[in-house]
């Protein structure tokens, strides 16, 4: 006697969310192994009493990473690059610059991961998204651990900045509303998929100025373990 098409349909069901966790356990383990292969091995981080030093500061949510630069420097100043004119809240007093790379819907439409759809992570595993910068300004931020303070030679630095030019926006520029009134977004170069996401542009950010860090960092852990942590 054939089983009715209901048992049939539950047990379809079944197995479709064992592959799926299936799939997911093994994207993460692929993200922890990958993240443990270390790109530029040999490098070491400048004491801080070496001249020429340059101070940046990397940021996560526990979810996405950031770069946070000096606003001036001799290598470059972001002030004509993304111009506090263009914030709700324009001020002579920002310091610093956050920026970061992710995926356009998930970036201008997902402020909280509550607002999260199946549908967006479905359409980004199938085939992906396009690229937006989001830029922050900040005032003399403090280290703490969930924005860690990493050091860099002046060569370093600069091709830190080379690498982030790649990322910028392409003119004439298309701009977006932050989620405050000190951040900002803009269309960007890039594709987004599962496998260079938000935190793999941070990591292949830093590796291309010559930092040690991991090979494939899907996830934020994956950065920041690599990012020594604050000296209590």
């Amino acid at each position: 006697m054939a089983a009715p098409p209901l048992h049939w349909l539950i047990r379809w069901i079944a197995w479709a969310a064992l592959g799926l966790f299936g799939l997911l356990a093994a994207y993460a383990l692929a993200g922890w192994v990958g993240s443990s292969i270390p790109r530029n091995a040999d490098w070491r981080e400048p004491a801080a009493s070496d001249s020429g030093v340059v101070t940046i500061m990397v940021e996560t949510n526990g979810v996405h990473t950031a770069l946070v630069l000096p606003l001036v420097t001799p290598e470059r100043d972001w002030r004509p690059v993304f111009p506090d004119s263009e914030l709700a809240a324009p001020s002579p007093e920002y310091t610093h610059v956050a920026i970061s790379w992710g995926e356009k819907q998930v970036f201008l439409y997902t402020p909280t991961w509550w607002d999260l759809r199946p549908w967006t992570v479905a359409r980004i595993v199938g085939i992906g998204g396009d690229g937006v910068l989001h830029i922050a300004h900040y005032i003399r931020p403090a280290p703490a651990d969930d924005i860690r303070p990493l050091r860099l030679t002046r060569e370093q630095y600069a091709r830190l900045v080379a690498a982030i030019d790649r990322s910028l926006p392409k003119h004439p520029r298309v701009r977006y509303a932050g989620y405050g009134a000190q951040d900002v977004f803009y269309d960007a170069p890039g594709h987004y998929t599962v496998e260079t996401t938000c935190n793999q542009w941070t990591s292949n950010t830093l590796a291309a100025a010559g930092v040690r860090i991991g090979a494939w960092t899907p996830f934020a852990g994956g950065v920041m373990k690599w990012v020594p942590p604050l000296r209590r």
